[in-house]
């Protein structure tokens, strides 16, 4: 049994868009917000972000901290951490400092981690591939 909104600490919910309501826009607040409905476009925020079981969100999501328990379209920057409940379908790429994936959760994408400073910057250009000398032991 998934333990809600009080798994990621015991704040109160800011705001609930509830089962079957529906959203299409951009979305910002401070705090902590949970969509149980259906919502289509950003979502932005220095807070946390609570997708609950059953919710349908498609957006670009930039949070500080995001928990998923529903499904997810879209590619995620949280600053804090990623967490995907046993519950979660996630097809998009993250960005993050911290990801935590527990058994049963889908995810189809890429992950970047790094620190939480750099969480929200640009990704970094690919670093070069190692060398064979760096690859082969010396005897």
């Amino acid at each position: 049994m998934n333990e809600g909104p009080q798994a990621m600490g015991s704040s109160e919910i800011n705001a609930l868009l509830g089962r079957g309501s529906e959203f299409e826009g951009k979305l910002t607040f401070e705090g902590k917000v949970q969509i149980d409905g259906k919502f289509t476009g950003e979502i932005s925020s220095e807070g946390t972000l609570i997708v609950g079981n059953g919710a349908r969100v498609k957006a670009e999501i930039s949070v500080d901290t995001v928990v998923i328990q529903g499904e997810v379209v879209g590619n995620i920057r949280a600053k804090g951490g990623v967490e995907l409940q046993a519950s979660a379908r996630l097809r998009g790429n993250i960005h993050t400092a911290g990801l935590t994936v527990e058994k049963g959760a889908v995810f189809d994408g890429n992950c970047v981690m790094e620190g939480r400073e750099s969480a929200t910057r640009q990704p970094a250009q690919p670093s070069p591939q190692p060398t064979q000398s760096a690859l082969v032991p010396e005897e």
